[in-house]
């Protein structure tokens, strides 16, 4: 039986990746005080954060629904295909229980849901290596298992400009986001078992950039045969800077770049920077 892939809007996958594997985008919404939108189709990550910039409120964010994923799943079946559904941290959103019900809803041994215990292109990666596998003909079974054993090394180091973001929108507890703001100092942070933990304190941008690529190199093993990942919102010049970087001194297949979108946004803010790539 073929099997599709689907993931949720949090996986930041750039949209020509997911048009070209056929995955399938179940949105996420974030709510302004105007209105509700679903996150990367009413609103790009460049409208996001042009909204972000002017709202005198914090947007919101809600799951995916049951009825969402049902729809979803229901169309794949009557195709004849199998379902490989990957979502967002079940300790980061209901998206995932969504997902878990409406594959019960169903009952059927043809749809397999998968917690991520992450975000955003770590969770994007998993997603596209499973969609490659399913375009060259690989079942139900082995696709879950090698999905699975990327969710269980991937590794996301992030630097953010502030704590701010995270610890209003819920995702980082108000002691932990308790960090020195004065003598510019900037947090690097990682998950740990699906939740936002910090993992060092630097002073200033450039050291940010730095202990990002220390992590790499203290973690990451056989990266040359890997396809690594990186998202920014609202700073591509050094997106770039990295990629480059991360090239020259590891020697990967590729380095992803994407944007931020909407939701993972509304909690990180802008001047964000992510790595995502395999511990051995």
């Amino acid at each position: 039986m073929p099997v599709r892939i689907i993931t949720d809007s949090t996986a930041d996958l750039p949209k020509d990746l997911a048009e070209k594997y056929d995955i399938g985008i179940a949105p996420l919404m974030v709510n302004f005080q105007d209105g509700s939108y679903r996150d990367g189709v009413d609103l790009t990550p460049e409208e996001f954060f042009e909204k972000l910039a002017e709202s005198k409120h914090m947007p919101t964010t809600s799951q995916v629904n049951p009825p969402v994923f049902v729809d979803l799943y229901k169309k794949e079946l009557e195709r004849g295909r199998a379902v490989i559904s990957i979502h967002l941290s079940s300790k980061g959103s209901g998206t995932y229980q969504s997902a878990v019900t409406a594959k019960n809803i169903l009952d059927s041994d043809n749809i397999v849901v998968i917690d991520s215990l992450g975000y955003s292109m770590g969770m994007g990666l998993i997603a596209l290596e499973g969609a490659k596998m399913a375009r060259q003909g690989a079942g139900l079974e082995e696709i879950r298992d090698r999905m699975l054993y990327m969710r269980d090394r991937m590794q996301y180091v992030f630097g953010v400009d502030t704590l701010e973001y995270l610890k209003r929108g819920g995702r980082l507890s108000p002691v932990k986001a308790t960090i020195a703001t004065v003598m510019n100092i900037k947090p690097v942070l990682h998950i740990l078992d699906g939740e936002i933990e910090v993992l060092d304190k630097v002073r200033g941008r450039k050291k940010v950039l730095s202990r990002l690529l220390q992590a790499v190199e203290e973690t990451g093993e056989d990266l040359a045969n890997q396809t690594l990942a990186l998202v920014h919102s609202l700073c591509p010049e050094e997106a770039l800077n990295i990629k480059e970087m991360l090239m020259e001194r590891f020697g990967p297949k590729d380095v992803i770049i994407s944007q931020i979108g909407c939701v993972i946004g509304t909690h990180v803010g802008p001047g964000t920077i992510a790595v995502f790539y395999m511990k051995g």
